[in-house]
């Protein structure tokens, strides 16, 4: 067996809660679903996916797109896309 090590990190109550439910929906703890992370980021050499700064975020939580327009259907967009 590999020998383990504690990491003890802080995080916001809210946040925690909320990973803690998606990682259990995904079937795994937050221990497995932070292991992933850190392999996946040894495995790549970077941290594996793009950060950036741009809304909605964690703490607006803002998914107000009001400028966006939204389509029923693929075929509704290519009509709009060709005209």
């Amino acid at each position: 067996m590999e020998k383990t090590s504690n990491i003890n990190i802080r995080i916001d109550d809210k946040l925690k809660k909320e990973a803690e439910k998606l990682f259990n929906d995904l079937g795994m703890n937050m221990s497995s679903a932070i292991n992933v992370f850190l392999k996946q980021s040894v495995r790549e050499q970077k941290i594996p996916f793009e950060i950036r700064k741009e809304y909605p975020n964690y703490d607006t939580d803002s998914t107000d797109y009001n400028d966006s327009k939204t389509y029923d259907s693929v075929d509704e967009l290519f009509k709009e896309l060709d005209k």
